[in-house]
């Protein structure tokens, strides 16, 4: 197949060009519309108890947990203050009119009511309910803070706009600025480490074009995708960064690839078909391991992470399309034109056995198991503070410092004794009398954690009935629900801690004789864990078998698929215990800019192992398959894992490089889980790619010895027929065929003189 793509990009070049072109062009076009059809959701299990919860609430009641809260604060000091008073009733009224509020409620409008008052007494809160998608949600909100924040009531009182809306609006704004910011930083230094890879411009900017074309197809992939499921805003990111870094590394592979069978002797278009065929075969390979560890996001019910999977595989399919097909067909074009604009002279290259990793390999080969008991005890110890990593949902402490949002759920934990907008819903989905929502209320009030609960029948604290029925109590029932109800339940502690997950723990496990739906934030958080790690054993076996499989076909061996899977785990474990050794233990944090929280995001580390075990094989696969290559033609063991070592070393260092760059970029964003998510991925990238290829891998083959490429009978004459093999060196690469399709006497696209110089090379 692969023999058959070269020579079609030869044969076919301008007509291969001129079709990627046009699809460029549609691209852009069309996939440029991708950003309006995104959604900002997907973050919670549709099927999860605390989503139900808030659907029954929303359409029994028409009610739901306050996601709005508008801090006033009073200009003389006092909210009770006749100026400030009916500024306050005035806010809460047109609040309650805007487009998509469902309902509202303040100190002013529930009579005063304490827990709603700083404690100094000069600042007041308005909660307010926006329904809808989150797409609905974050427009009104936009709306809220554009039309009511700031001073109010000529000059009575000041506004500032939070709560989870809010915040959540906020941290969209903030990675969208952080995103142009990445892109203007990592652009400008990948194209300077291209040209120190290159020495020279036209090679240079090959890999960058490549990146781009992949990054507006993978736009147009996700368009399509938004006609059938929804995509998450957020996946622009992957698109970005591993649009960019993966279609550079491919490039890069297939550019270096056909400079060097060039170098070799071989006339333009023998190494084309040669390029596509080697290097063409490991891109194609490499690029499905990466989307099938991308794909196991699709397992999950959060649209969130299945979003990446989409964005994920669309770029990673582009990039592949683009530099097994496009790019060979640019480069029959170039010819030996892609050495032009040189900014200094190349340097002769070292014999074969002379280089620098070359002789890595054999030193590390002289003493095999002491620099595995070494090396690997070293990742171990890096991996040791996974063990005490806390997962939970990220909250407002995940934007910069200053933030307004950040700044208003600050002051509501300060100055606020009770956190009213923290409470969260305990439906009774049945007719329920009032004794029994009495003994419930009071069962919840008498908790510890819990500051006070509201119900039809009064409010509770501690256990007993404070004050009966009054105006606020209203919502509690409904025409159509019957006999059922609900109660508010507030709590003392924060909804994103281990606190305020014990807490619903506790509520669920109480038996009130009713059924009921526990809602909520801490709710939400408990249901996402149960749903991801319920699956990640199904998403981890996923990506183990299946790597495994496309590792025999590709090499035929049982034990080298086997030693890489070992090695990237082994890889990341390391990698994910100095990212919660940063930013959940705060080492680090002042440098980085963030807010240490003691806990770790539920989802980033699930991203983080899909795409970076997916790009650790990567770049196993890249040496691997040099290595077999040199073992095929009859190097020993020993010779073929220096030769691979050194045939890769310097363009998968370099490859790594640029791909780390692309996710450090995020490392200045000022979200805390990007951070994580940028760098996390940049330290796997890199320790792959250095630590591991070049130390563990020539080890662990050296004292493997000829069982690395062992496999049964069976199994070596099924992987023989149906394996992913390499066309021979010798093969029809090098067969003389008509290539003349523009009838000057030049067959790559140059001179004739230059390409008889090139076929004289040849023979």
């Amino acid at each position: 197949m692969f023999s058959f793509l070269g020579h079609l990009a030869v044969r076919r070049r301008r007509a291969l060009l001129v079709v990627t072109v046009v699809f460029v062009v549609a691209a852009g076009v069309i996939g440029g519309g991708v950003f309006d059809r995104l959604s900002t959701g997907g973050f919670l299990d549709p099927d999860s108890e605390s989503s139900r919860a808030e659907t029954y609430l929303d359409e029994t009641f028409g009610a739901a947990s306050p996601n709005v809260v508008l801090l006033v604060t009073a200009e003389g000091g006092d909210v009770d203050a006749p100026a400030a008073a009916a500024a306050g009733a005035e806010l809460t009224e047109e609040l309650a009119a805007l487009d998509g509020v469902d309902a509202a409620s303040s100190y002013w409008s529930l009579g005063s009511l304490a827990p709603l008052r700083s404690t100094d007494g000069s600042a007041a809160l308005v909660l307010g309910v926006i329904g809808g998608s989150p797409d609905d949600v974050e427009v009104v909100v936009e709306a809220i803070d554009e039309e009511l924040a700031g001073t109010y009531g000529d000059g009575a009182v000041t506004v500032a706009v939070g709560g989870q809306a809010e915040v959540f609006r906020q941290v969209g704004l903030t990675i969208e600025g952080d995103l142009a910011r990445a892109e203007s930083i990592a652009v400008p230094i990948t194209m300077a480490l291209l040209i120190v890879v290159f020495g020279g411009l036209v090679a240079a900017l090959l890999p960058l074009g490549i990146g781009m074309v992949a990054v507006l197809g993978a736009f147009l992939v996700l368009w399509l995708v938004t006609s059938v499921a929804d995509v998450s805003v957020f996946s622009i990111n992957l698109v970005t960064a591993l649009g960019l870094g993966l279609a550079i590394d491919y490039s890069l592979f297939v550019v270096s690839r056909f400079r060097e069978e060039l170098a070799a002797g071989r006339s333009t278009e023998a190494a084309v078909v040669r390029t596509v065929e080697t290097a063409g075969r490991t891109v194609a390979f490499s690029g499905l391991t990466v989307a099938v560890s991308l794909s196991a996001l699709l397992i999950f019910p959060l649209f969130f992470l299945r979003s990446f999977a989409y964005a994920g595989i669309g770029v990673i399919l582009v990039a592949i399309i683009t530099s097994v097909v496009s790019l060979p067909a640019l480069l029959a074009v170039l010819g030996h034109r892609v050495d032009k604009g040189r900014l200094w002279k190349r340097r002769p290259a070292k014999p074969v056995g002379e280089g620098f990793w070359y002789r890595l390999a054999h030193a590390v080969m002289r003493r095999p198991l002491v620099v595995t008991v070494s090396v690997v005890a070293f990742l171990l110890f890096l991996g040791l503070p996974f063990f005490s990593v806390v997962f939970a949902s990220p909250d407002h402490r995940v934007l910069p410092e200053g933030n307004p949002a950040r700044e208003v759920s600050e002051q509501l934990e300060t100055d606020f004794d009770s956190p009213e907008a923290n409470a969260f819903p305990v439906v009774i989905t049945e007719d329920v009398t009032d004794e029994q929502v009495d003994a419930l209320a009071t069962e919840l009030s008498s908790h510890p954690d819990v500051a006070r609960v509201d119900a039809r029948t009064g409010h509770f604290i501690d256990g007993a009935l404070l004050a009966g029925p009054d105006a606020t109590t209203e919502r509690f029932t409904a025409a159509d629900a019957g006999e059922a109800t609900w109660l508010s339940v507030v709590p003392t502690v924060e909804p994103a801690s281990a606190e305020g997950e014990a807490l619903v723990e506790d509520v669920r496990a109480l038996d009130p004789g009713v059924d009921v739906l526990v809602g909520g934030g801490s709710a939400q958080q408990l249901d996402v864990k149960a749903a991801i790690f319920g699956l990640v054993p199904w998403a981890a076996a996923w990506i183990g078998i299946a790597t495994f499989v496309l590792l025999f076909l590709m090499f035929g061996s049982l034990l080298v698929p086997l030693k890489a899977l070992v090695l990237n785990l082994l890889s990341l474990s390391a990698t994910f215990g100095a990212m919660v050794w940063v930013f959940q233990e705060g080492n680090g944090a002042g440098l980085l800019d963030f807010t240490a929280t003691g806990l770790t995001d539920t989802t980033t580390p699930i991203l983080m192992f899909c795409i970076a075990f997916g790009l650790s094989m990567d770049y196993e696969v890249f040496l691997l398959s040099r290595i077999k290559e040199e073992h095929d033609k009859g190097a020993t063991n020993e010779e073929s894992v220096a030769l691979g070592l050194e045939r890769t070393g310097r363009i998968v260092t370099a490859a790594a490089l640029l791909l780390a760059v692309t996710f450090v970029a995020f490392a200045s964003s000022g979200v805390t889980f990007i951070k994580l998510f940028g760098l996390g991925l940049a330290l796997a990238v890199l320790m792959d790619a250095t630590v591991v290829r070049a130390t563990l891998v020539p080890a662990l083959m050296k004292l493997a010895g000829d069982a690395n490429w062992w496999a049964p009978a069976p199994l070596r004459r099924f992987q023989e027929r149906f394996g992913l093999h390499e066309a021979p060196a010798d093969g029809p690469s090098d067969e003389v065929v008509d290539l003349d399709e523009e009838g000057d006497g030049s067959i790559d696209g140059g001179s004739p003189d230059a390409q008889l110089e090139g076929d004289l090379a040849t023979v």
